[in-house]
């Protein structure tokens, strides 16, 4: 059944891109749609069967990597926390491909993109189910080429080329600080298996290394280096750029990306190296103070992006901030319950903006709509429900998930954790105003379109009317369910698949948190939702004056800090300049051309036309 679970979704690939013009664009549809579903089934039949056992199995299938010093098998993993994933990925893959067959059904390439979304899911399966880095690594650099494939789908449109180098090169520079880290393993512990490296590591923890002529702990040099290589994928602050722009892809294709796929699997690299991060107090606090730093970054600019796509995907970025924080105060099992509620309902607001995009003639300018709630009186509820989520809003999946972070940051009582714990509680805030204000500018305020345009806008067909309900019922229920298997003194269904730290174990503290500190959370929830409400009604003219005063203030989140900017002017521009003078014209034209073939073929010309002109002369002479 394993085995199944992983090459299905490859048969899908096959069968789209290399028969899809045979079987047609039904045909492949179908296949494709209904490999993916049936490897969901299977993933859902492995996590019941761990539910009862709760066991580690490692199955082989060939050699791979054969030296003296260093053997590497074709290994798959089964435990805790790759089954969570598997189910995840193959659930929001079925929905993602149920839901494209309607919304892409006018694209003439459409087997190609089913093709796609069947590799994406592929290597996302090879990447959680490995067992050791090198394999790993494979699922790794597969995603990012899927991801490069889907972003680009629309191969013709140059915004389109763009995001997909930008994706492309800055996951490049996050996977060079991935590969020091698997170099540094390798020096260290001589192998990249997952079993070996953590049951030796707390041997090594005094080893010390040497790197640019300054001596690491090992530990701390291997953690700080494999979490630079999740930045990049899972956009934290400094390594965020591509991921807006990402939303130049096709909306099922942003869903995919930012719910199940790509984005996760950073959070997923922390979660299985618990057992080395538990080693490292100095990765543990860069972890945190990162994660910190993006859940208020992301949440401060979706407050003022006007783009529908791109205020989900920052949206996005915060929420991953949230992760990378619980992971930094060693709550990797939060950290994965909250990567897996946020999975559904980040996948049904992605596919209700595409149900808007779709029912709109592709407009997404939120400043262009309005008054939708009349005419996609279903997608609203959908979109509401997946607001309300991401908001924490009680007793949806979002609210049992955010709520545990920020009271666990609190209950380390440290430093660090009370940082986190502020920005976790303003990142809230802004949570809470930008999902209110979106819901406000599509579907309850005047309507900015035309009549005509009002008119011609109707709910989609049933696939994508189906997708957007069986995921709002999903993000309703989700977190209730899960709870109990996720959190609390009674689970030990992580007990063998995530290490422990019984120091850094604080569950029973948070009990005993004054009431003032358990509803804060909640408080700035419900103060950002009514702010946005008088933002938009009563106090309108009042803050559009704030807005024209301050407008540098608004610029610099409207603009994302400015770190575009900086990328381009800074490193780009540099890097152009720099390529331009001293390897072109110092190199290329300078040390080539004076002792390269310019330089002989002017010497020649020279001393024959010297030689000519003196042969010349002496004729004329005699």
């Amino acid at each position: 059944m394993l085995f199944t679970i992983l090459w299905l979704p490859l048969l899908g690939f096959i069968a789209g891109s290399l028969f899809g013009h045979y079987i047609g664009r039904i045909g492949t549809v179908f296949f494709t749609t209904f490999n993916i579903f049936l490897t969901f089934v299977f993933a859902f039949n492995l996590f019941k069967q761990q539910l009862i056992q709760n066991t580690i199995y490692v199955f082989s299938i060939a050699p791979w990597i054969l030296t003296d010093n260093l053997n590497i098998y074709w290994e798959i993993q089964l435990d805790s926390v790759n089954i969570i994933l598997m189910c995840v990925v193959t659930f929001i893959s079925t929905i993602v491909h149920f839901y494209s067959a309607e919304y892409m059904q006018h694209d003439p390439h459409l087997p190609r993109f089913m093709a796609y979304l069947s590799l994406f899911t592929f290597f996302m399966l090879i990447l959680i189910t490995g067992s050791n880095f090198l394999q790993m690594f494979v699922g790794w650099e597969g995603v990012g080429l899927a991801s490069y494939l889907l972003i680009n789908f629309w191969f013709t449109r140059l915004q389109a080329n763009k995001a997909a180098i930008k994706a492309m090169l800055f996951n490049r520079i996050a996977d060079l600080m991935l590969l020091i880290a698997f170099f540094t393993i390798v020096m260290a512990f001589e192998t990249l298996d997952y079993t070996i490296i953590f049951t030796s590591a707390d041997i090594l923890k005094n080893m010390n290394i040497y790197f640019l002529n300054q001596q690491y702990n090992v530990i701390d040099f291997i953690c700080i280096f494999l979490f630079l290589g999740a930045m990049g994928k899972s956009a934290q602050i400094g390594f965020h750029n591509w991921l807006p722009d990402a939303m130049e892809g096709p909306t099922p294709v942003s869903a995919l990306i930012h719910a199940a796929t790509m984005v996760t699997a950073g959070v997923f690299l922390l979660v299985r190296c618990s057992p080395l991060f538990e080693l490292s107090t100095p990765a543990l606090i860069f972890v945190s103070i990162i994660g910190a730093l993006t859940a208020v970054f992301g949440a401060s600019i979706g407050f003022f992006v006007n783009d529908l796509k791109r205020v989900i995907a920052f949206s996005t970025c915060s929420q991953l901030g949230y992760m990378m924080m619980a992971c930094g105060i060693s709550q990797y099992s939060t950290a994965l319950f909250h990567l897996t509620t946020h999975a559904f309902f980040k996948a049904l607001l992605f596919l209700a903006a595409g149900s808007i995009i779709h029912a709109s003639f592709d407009e997404q300018d939120t400043r262009k709509l309005g008054g939708l709630i009349k005419f996609l009186p279903l997608t609203y509820i959908c979109f509401l429900i997946g607001s309300l989520n991401l908001s924490g809003f009680p007793f949806l999946s979002g609210f049992y998930t955010k709520d545990i972070i920020l009271e666990q940051t609190y209950s380390t009582y440290t430093t660090i954790g009370w940082f986190c714990y502020s920005l976790g509680i303003l990142a809230a805030f802004l949570t809470a105003a930008y999902s209110m204000r979106l819901l406000l500018l599509v579907f309850l305020v005047r309507p900015n379109q035309s009549i005509h345009f009002l008119y011609t806008t109707f709910e989609n067909k049933a696939p994508i009317k189906y997708s957007l309900i069986i995921l709002a019922f999903v993000s309703i229920i989700a977190g209730n369910i899960l709870t109990e298997i996720f959190y609390g003194f009674g689970t030990t269904f992580y007990s063998q698949a995530i290490f422990f730290n019984q120091n850094t174990q604080n569950i029973g503290d948070i009990e005993f948190l004054t009431t003032s500190i358990k509803s804060l959370p909640l408080i700035v929830t419900f103060f950002g939702i009514f702010f946005s409400i008088l933002y938009y009604t009563a106090f309108k003219k009042y803050f559009i004056l704030l807005k024209i005063r301050y407008k540098n203030f608004y610029a610099f989140f409207n603009k994302k800090w400015f770190f575009d900017r900086i990328a381009n002017q800074i490193f780009g521009s540099f890097s152009l300049n720099w390529a331009l003078y001293y390897t072109y014209v110092a190199s290329d034209r300078g040390l080539l051309e004076i002792f390269g073939p310019t330089t002989i073929c002017r010497v020649t010309e020279t001393f024959l036309n010297a030689t000519k002109r003196k042969k010349i002369n002496q004729a004329y002479y005699y």
